[in-house]
């Protein structure tokens, strides 16, 4: 009885647990709706994501969308386990690894930009060029790992460009950029340079061609959803 006890003591509470990614992502996906809805400003949506991207339990997202109305309602059920799957279940789209290890990984053209994205630059080098690339996602998230090596990144003029990292006797820049728009697109850098280099800057003079029309479709799509 006092095992049991003990164990129900030791136990963690929700707010305590480890946030995954699919808890920030549905966190992100909150703060999209509440900007879209009039119920946060573009600076606001841009602060809360960032500590969103940083928050490391549970406790910490829900701070951020404690004040919404999204946050109180009804969560939807546990997704069952990897290895139990739902009958007709759609399977989470998997992270997109960009992986160059003395060697080099280039993603560029016209791709469909994952909504995060791992680079990792061992002795070798990454490009992640994002100037003609489709956003289908309106974060997207890279994460740049660089030992040695380097990672660059380049985006859109007219998309949002933030990051957070840090060096050890290596170089981390991110050219912080803000879209005149607020539903553009943003790209979220953050990560580490240890003895190499993370860059992630705008590309003069591309800019995603749809933008606008992107934007008008997501507009009318919360509308009709209002009706």
């Amino acid at each position: 009885m006092d095992l049991q006890k003990h164990a129900q003591t030791d136990a963690p509470r929700t707010s305590e647990l480890r946030a995954s990614d699919a808890d920030r992502d549905r966190v992100a996906d909150m703060l999209r709706e509440a900007l879209a809805e009039g119920r946060l400003t573009a600076d606001e949506h841009a602060e809360r994501v960032e500590g969103v991207l940083a928050a490391k339990t549970v406790g910490e997202l829900d701070v951020f969308v404690r004040d919404l109305p999204a946050a109180h309602r009804d969560r939807p059920a546990a997704a069952a386990a990897p290895n139990r799957p739902t009958a007709g279940a759609i399977p989470p789209e998997p992270d997109e690894n960009v992986v160059a290890v003395f060697s080099s990984a280039v993603r560029k053209g016209r791709w469909r930009a994952s909504r995060r994205i791992h680079a990792y630059a061992v002795f070798g080098s990454v490009e992640i060029d994002l100037s003609e690339a489709v956003f289908e996602y309106q974060q997207v998230v890279i994460k740049a790992f660089s030992v040695f090596g380097s990672v660059e990144v380049r985006v859109p003029e007219n998309v949002s460009l933030r990051g957070t990292g840090g060096g050890v006797l290596g170089n981390f820049e991110v050219h912080t950029l803000d879209s005149d728009e607020p539903e553009a697109p943003v790209v979220y850098v953050d990560g580490w340079a240890v003895l190499g280099n993370v860059e992630a800057r705008p590309k003069r003079g591309k800019v995603v061609a749809d933008l606008l029309d992107r934007v008008h479709r997501r507009v009318e799509k919360g509308l009709r959803k209002h009706l």
